[in-house]
């Protein structure tokens, strides 16, 4: 009789081994023959070779399934058991698919700027992605750091936003710095969520592996093999744009988001997002792309206002 153990990594336990751990019972039915044991993140199988070999394959298999569709029901290990192979056409038109996030809800780019956006990912280290609100830049952005994570293409996510108060003084709302910070990331924790379990997040979160902080918080650092992302980079400053540009170390993406409509900083003082967008255009190695109205996906009635705006912009 021999003995091996699987090191499970990056598995949220209960969509994994399910409640009451029947997910695991499930699989322990189909190798009577074996000691099947599960604690923590590890999986103990003590049996003869033979079984033990067919369980590794079979085991594999699901753990492949579950990495990559972010769930795992009754019925897929099933199929697995039985067929000894993934369920690799459950989604017609995959080939558009980023990841798939909780409860396995595929997250697709949408828009033609949204699939320019993954496009460019895989050919520049340094992308701009400029455009109104609602339009799925930031969005898509986090969905391609958190499939190169899942992927082990860089070893962290860094996301960051210029802690600019958009005409609300942070000085006067209650609690420490991290309590009046965190409404100013909220929505990247929530873009996140979609994307990995609560509780495997709370854990990188913990442990560093995706690091959310205000821009000034990265001066002094050198960011490397990870994905960074910059939101809301038009309420950044000259110097603070090129210090958050300069921190880039080997292996990292970054992609910086913004809206040149929505600009919070004090009226005489210059966007380092325009001014940026100017001096590296023709820079070999970055790309640019620009988001529009057509690229929203929120409420029908957010492409509306944006309009609406755009034309009261343009008759003052």
């Amino acid at each position: 009789m021999i003995e091996k153990i699987f090191e499970l990594e990056g598995v949220e336990h209960t969509s994994f081994f399910g409640v009451r751990s029947s997910k695991i019972d499930l699989i322990k039915s189909y190798f009577p023959k074996l000691i099947i044991t599960a604690r923590g993140h590890n999986v103990k199988v003590k049996g003869e070779h033979t079984e033990i070999e067919e369980f590794t394959t079979k085991f594999q298999l699901v753990l492949d399934h579950y990495y990559h569709y972010n769930s795992l029901s009754d019925e897929s290990i099933h199929q697995i058991m039985m067929n000894a192979e993934t369920i690799d056409r459950q989604f017609p038109g995959q080939e558009d698919i980023l990841l798939f996030g909780n409860s396995g809800k595929p997250i697709r780019a949408r828009t033609p700027n949204q699939r320019k956006l993954v496009e460019k990912a895989k050919e520049d280290d340094l992308i701009f992605a400029i455009g109104p609100a609602g339009s799925g830049k930031t969005y898509t952005a986090i969905a391609l750091a958190v499939r190169a994570l899942k992927n082990r293409e860089i070893k962290r996510i860094i996301l960051s936003r210029p802690a600019v108060e958009a005409g609300e003084n942070l000085g006067f709302l209650p609690g420490d710095l991290k309590e009046k910070i965190d409404p100013y990331l909220q929505p990247l924790y929530d873009a996140l969520l979609d994307m990995i379990p609560p509780r495997k997040l709370e854990e990188f979160l913990k442990d560093g592996v995706i690091q959310i902080a205000p821009l000034a918080f990265m001066r002094g650092r050198t960011l490397s093999n990870a994905y960074v992302i910059l939101d809301e980079a038009q309420n950044t400053s000259i110097p603070q744009l090129k210090m958050f540009l300069t921190r880039m170390g080997l292996n990292t993406k970054y992609v910086i988001t913004g809206d040149i409509t929505q600009i919070d900083l004090p009226k005489k003082q210059p966007s380092g997002l325009i001014t940026a967008l100017r001096i590296l255009k023709d820079l070999e190695g970055i790309s640019i792309i620009e988001f529009d109205k057509g690229d929203i996906i929120r409420h029908r009635l957010v492409r509306d206002i944006v309009e609406a705006y755009d034309r009261y912009d343009k008759s003052k």
